[in-house]
């Protein structure tokens, strides 16, 4: 099993609607796969946070801090792609123009 096929059987295994010869081959290439092996602990965590409906209370200090980081992040704009300041400057196209 690649690791394209281990994410695209992810939502069959979640949703238990997986074969068990197909469950074992997940299990085993989560084993051996570190990356994989996250993918998978990382998204049964959300899908149980989401699942508990748990609140979490977060200190202002926190809440600061990442929201630094997060207009940081949107400022640089991703690899590749203009800053979003940049990107704002510019002047919209028009359906007509194109």
């Amino acid at each position: 099993m690649t690791c394209t096929d281990f994410l695209s059987k992810l939502t069959d295994f979640f949703d238990g609607q997986i074969s068990p010869d197909l469950l074992e081959e997940v299990r085993e290439h989560s084993a051996s796969c570190h990356h994989c092996e996250v993918v998978l602990d990382t998204t049964r965590k959300t899908i149980e946070v989401y699942r508990d409906n748990e609140l979490y209370t977060l200190s202002v200090e926190f809440q600061n801090r990442l929201h630094a980081a997060i207009l940081k992040r949107c400022e640089a704009g991703a690899p590749g792609q203009e800053p979003l300041a940049e990107r704002s400057a510019a002047p919209a196209k028009s359906v007509a123009a194109r």
